[in-house]
Order: structure tokens, then C-alpha cells, then sequence
């Protein structure tokens, strides 16, 4: 298998950005030597402000599964969101920050039966399913529950295609299930899809939403009642990116296909939340140099090997995950610099743990850092300590103005909080107390003008 890097991909770094100035912070303790992640929690106010621009009528349920960090979870509750979960243990930690059971979707359409019973024991009720088993599991554990047909509705380009594990066939499939739906006299409300996650056809979802309202139409000469559409995941999510044209051709197929019914609209983004807040930094530890004999004897370096704290055992499985093409930036800026040939590998002492397998890269010495945007999504949940290496921690940044706000709603430690202003004066953090957690999409806002707002009789 091939890793290459992209090597002429121009990459445009933000070195003044909040995560690049904690970077540098962090990096110049002589102590700090392990793998860590920056989270930037800003970006994910920022994505969901986006969101709600772009698509006002699709209510967002984030993919647990893309990265289930608690403080992810805790700060997407707070602003609102809801949650795609796809296991006992997924509801179980968004029911553990206050989240209601009924703004959750167990979205999994084949679930284990321990699962169902959980899902049924904590009120869980609104699921998904695409075959028939699943309708008679459902009957006898969970009668009660709101079932969603999921259809499959494949994008013709997507990063990760999930057809082939999940959704029926919308016109020979669905029917059926929808009779035996009936038979079971099971409460099936609307319909899901998910055209691929990393979706790079947007007119794949106006294709799904055609096939959902022929699945809605049928569903009523059966005496069903839907409600409910479900469009699924697929957004990008890396720096630079948008959902404005995905946006624009989902809210053009809700129009055409479903403005005469009352339906609710809810979508699952999961690296679109994630994939950008997060940036991963690795030290260099150790270095190879392969070297060639010339005609006259003398040896010359060809190939330079560097090895780093973390791999694909770890945050880096996204590699074979999640199809991730691997651009490392040097922390150090380099003039003019002489670059080397290069592979990098990983920690452990499996020759799999390759994470680039040819590039070029400036002259690099022991100790050096290099960092790796846009590692939010489908890293940590997947990553092992196989080996004994750690799962780098992570570090969340925000100004001293944001975690005023942001301590009464997240349960990380301060310690674990990477600043990128001064500390606030004693009077500034008195205005900030009086933040209600409500207003937390305003925490982007300077945090004193924001106190003042919100009672005049501080200002």
C-alpha cells in the first residue's frame, strides 16, 4: 500500500491561529517531550454558527462515533445539538451530560440485543433498521420504539462509501419492510440515508431526498404517519472547506420533494464538527539516514527515515480508516531550506507503522516537532496504546475570556486548558461570571461587552 504525501500540495498554514500560538507555547517547555493534540474549541461554536446559516431547518445529531470526546459532546449539548449513536456506550455518555433521551437517534441499523434493551431501559426510542430481522428483534424487545427505514443512497465519489453494510434498496426492499412493518403493527415515522461519509457529490442527497418522498408517499397507503427525515452524514469538515454548494442543493431538493408536508429534517455531521478543531503535534525521537556508495567508494544519503511519537496504531489509523492522505508541517520555519528525501514512521516495532512512505521535508534534527492539522475526525476513537505507546492527550485552547464561559459547561481540567491570552483582571472575571452557559454561542464575542449585554447594571 502506498503512502505517499501529497509533496507539491500547496499548504496554507495559519501560524498566528489560536492552536498554532498554544503549539508554540507548549512546545517550548523543555519538559514536554509525548504527542499531544490541540482542540481549538472556537472552531466548533464557529461550525455550528455555520450550520445553522446554511441549513436553518435541518437539525444537527453529531456522529458520536466520529470522535466521542466528552468535551465535544458537553459543548455540543450546550449549544444545542443532538446525537447520532450508534451503541449502548455512545448513549450512554450523552445521557451522562444531561442530554434528554428523546434528542438522540440510535442510528445503527443492526443493533446487538443488550444494546435494544438499553436503548428501551433509558427511553432511547427513536432507531433506525434496513432489514427484516431487525423489525422482529425490535417487536419483541422494544415495540414502543420509532423506526426509521434507511434506504441506500451511495454518492458516486465518497471517502468512505457505507452501502455495502447498510440501507435497503429503496424501491424493491423498502416496500416490503414497510409491510412487514405493518404486520408487526410497529411505529415506523420517516426515513434516513447516508450517501457516504466524506461526500464529494452533492447531487447524491438531492438523488436520496427523491427516493425518500416515493418511500413517504407509499409509507401512506399503508396507514403510516411519517414525520421524520433523516439525510445523514457526509459534510467536510477540513480548514478551508464549506457546506454553502452541499447546502444549497439539500435545501433546493426539501423544497422541490417536500414543502407540502410537515416533516422534521435532522442530518448526522460528525467530521464536519471535528475534523478542523483539531490539530496533532509529534516530536521527532529518532532518525535513520540510508545511504548509497558512488563509483569512487564514498557514501551519500539517499533516504532519511524519521521516527515519531505517535503512528497507526494510534491518531494515525485514519490512514487506513478513513482513507486520510497524511501532510506533515514542520513546527520550525525554514529559509530557503534544503529538503530531504523522507519516509515517517511511527513509535512501534511493527514495519506496518508507516505513516509516510516518500516525501520531501527540510533537514530535520531529534527533538524537532511536526504538526498535522485537521485530525478531529475518526482518530482518537480508533486509536490503541498497542505496544505500551500512549494516546496523545489533548489539550483544549481558548482564551481566558472563552473558559470563563466555557468552566461551568465542560468537565475538563484547567490544567489541561492551553491559553493563548493574559489572565484576566479581577473585575473582567467578575463581568464574566454573570455569562449564563445559554449564551455560550456568544463566547466568540469579546466576553465583557457580552456581561454587559446581557445587564446593563454591570456596565
Amino acid at each position: 500500500m502506498k503512502i505517499k504525501a501529497l509533496c507539491e500540495k500547496s499548504v496554507n498554514v495559519d501560524r498566528n491561529s489560536n492552536s498554532w500560538k498554544a503549539i508554540k507555547n507548549m512546545t517550548s517547555n523543555t519538559d514536554q517531550e509525548d504527542a499531544f493534540f490541540i482542540c481549538d474549541l472556537k472552531e466548533i461554536i464557529e461550525k455550528h454558527k455555520l450550520w445553522t446559516d446554511h441549513l436553518p431547518r435541518v437539525e444537527p445529531y453529531y456522529a458520536v462515533k466520529c470522535n466521542d470526546d466528552l468535551t465535544i459532546v458537553e459543548v455540543l449539548a450546550s449549544l444545542g445539538a443532538s446525537f447520532d449513536c450508534a451503541s449502548q456506550k455512545e448513549i450512554s455518555k450523552v445521557l451522562s451530560v444531561g442530554v434528554n433521551p428523546a434528542r438522540i437517534i440510535f442510528a445503527n441499523p443492526a443493533k446487538p440485543i443488550n444494546h435494544l434493551r438499553y436503548a428501551s431501559d433509558v427511553g432511547v426510542a427513536t432507531m433506525t433498521f434496513d432489514n427484516e430481522s431487525e423489525l422482529h428483534k425490535v417487536h419483541t424487545i422494544y415495540p414502543e420504539a420509532r423506526m426509521v427505514l434507511r434506504i441506500r443512497a451511495d454518492a458516486t465519489d465518497a471517502l468512505c462509501p457505507l452501502g455495502k453494510k447498510f440501507g435497503c434498496d429503496p424501491v424493491h426492499e423498502a416496500p416490503h419492510l414497510l409491510r412487514v412493518a405493518r404486520s408487526l403493527n410497529l411505529n415506523v415515522v420517516g426515513v434516513s440515508f447516508h450517501v457516504g461519509s466524506g461526500c464529494r457529490e452533492p447531487a447524491a442527497f438531492r438523488r436520496a431526498i427523491r427516493f425518500s418522498r416515493d418511500i413517504f408517499d407509499y409509507s401512506d397507503t399503508l396507514g403510516f404517519n411519517f414525520s421524520l427525515l433523516d439525510i445523514g452524514g457526509g459534510y467536510p469538515g477540513v480548514k478551508g472547506s464549506s457546506i454553502s454548494y452541499i447546502a444549497k442543493v439539500i435545501n433546493g431538493a426539501l423544497d422541490e420533494f417536500f414543502s407540502d408536508l410537515n416533516v422534521r429534517f435532522i442530518s448526522e455531521p460528525g467530521r464536519y464538527y471535528v475534523s478542523s478543531a483539531y490539530t496533532l503535534v509529534c516530536n521527532i525521537y529518532s532518525i535513520r539516514k540510508i545511504t548509497e556508495a558512488n563509483d569512487q567508494g564514498n557514501r551519500y544519503e539517499t533516504h532519511r527515515m524519521y521516527y515519531i511519537n505517535d503512528g497507526v496504531y494510534g491518531s494515525f489509523n485514519c490512514i487506513f480508516y478513513d482513507h486520510r492522505v497524511i501532510i506533515p508541517i514542520p513546527l520550525k520555519e525554514h529559509e530557503e531550506p534544503k529538503k530531504v528525501s523522507c519516509s515517517i514512521w511511527g513509535p512501534t516495532c511493527d514495519s506496518l507503522d508507516q505513516i509516510v512512505e516518500d516525501m520531501s521535508l527540510p533537514d530535520m534534527q531529534i527533538g524537532d516537532w511536526m504538526v498535522f492539522e485537521d485530525m478531529g475526525a475518526y482518530t482518537l476513537p480508533a486509536a490503541s496504546s498497542f505496544n505500551g505507546f500512549p494516546v496523545p492527550k489533548v489539550y483544549y485552547v481558548m482564551t481566558y475570556s472563552e473558559w470563563s464561559v466555557f468552566k461551568n459547561i465542560v468537565s475538563v481540567q484547567q490544567e489541561n486548558v492551553a491559553f493563548v491570552n493574559e489572565p484576566l483582571t479581577e473585575q473582567e472575571e467578575l463581568y464574566n461570571l454573570k455569562i449564563p452557559s445559554s449564551e455560550l454561542i456568544a463566547a466568540t464575542k469579546p466576553v465583557v461587552q457580552a456581561a454587559i449585554d446581557a445587564d446593563p447594571m454591570v456596565g
